[in-house]
């Protein structure tokens, strides 16, 4: 649950528009609830900012989705990182909001895009093999609000390349 989830809640309960019953139904799974086979970790977001990030690779399709939809309906937004093209299907069959980013391999399913932090986040990778996980982290940082600038092939042999770019390095914080 995020702090604009939980204060929306209390408001809510203070106006009587949620029952204490329906309250209490929403909030007993923090902070965390016990799927079986994961901790789902509900009050990631009001800790660390951010709701829990699924790591899609071990996981089957179906436990995936349950740990989405369950991030889901407690008001969070989903981060599914390593995600293939059928976990997407599947997980887009669930939360037809999702969007899938299939070079970055990351789902995302997010109420609002969330309120920009000061500074830029430069990527940068040596070599265009490099692109999918520069891109993963670059769409990592974007969805948590952070402005990202891509920095792509910029030289495994030789560092010149990288140099040539030195201004972006100068500007990212």
């Amino acid at each position: 649950m995020q702090i604009h989830a939980l204060r929306k809640l209390l408001e809510d309960l203070y106006q009587q528009r949620v029952s204490p019953e329906d309250g209490l139904q929403l909030l007993r799974h923090l902070p965390y609830e016990d799927l079986g086979f994961a901790q789902v970790d509900h009050h990631r977001g009001l800790r660390q900012g951010f709701p829990e990030v699924v790591l899609c690779e071990g996981k089957s399709v179906e436990q995936i989705g349950q740990i989405a939809q369950r991030i889901r309906a407690m008001g969070s937004d989903v981060l599914a990182t390593r995600a293939s093209p059928d976990v997407y299907a599947a997980i887009h069959a669930l939360l037809p909001e999702s969007v899938y980013y299939a070079q970055a391999r990351i789902i995302v399913l997010q109420s609002a895009p969330r309120a920009r932090t000061t500074g830029i986040v430069l990527v940068a990778s040596a070599g265009t093999s490099d692109i999918p996980v520069a891109e993963e982290a670059a769409i990592t940082a974007e969805t948590m609000g952070s402005t990202t600038e891509r920095l792509y092939d910029v030289g495994i042999a030789g560092i010149h390349r990288l140099l040539d770019r030195r201004e972006m390095l100068f500007r990212a914080r």
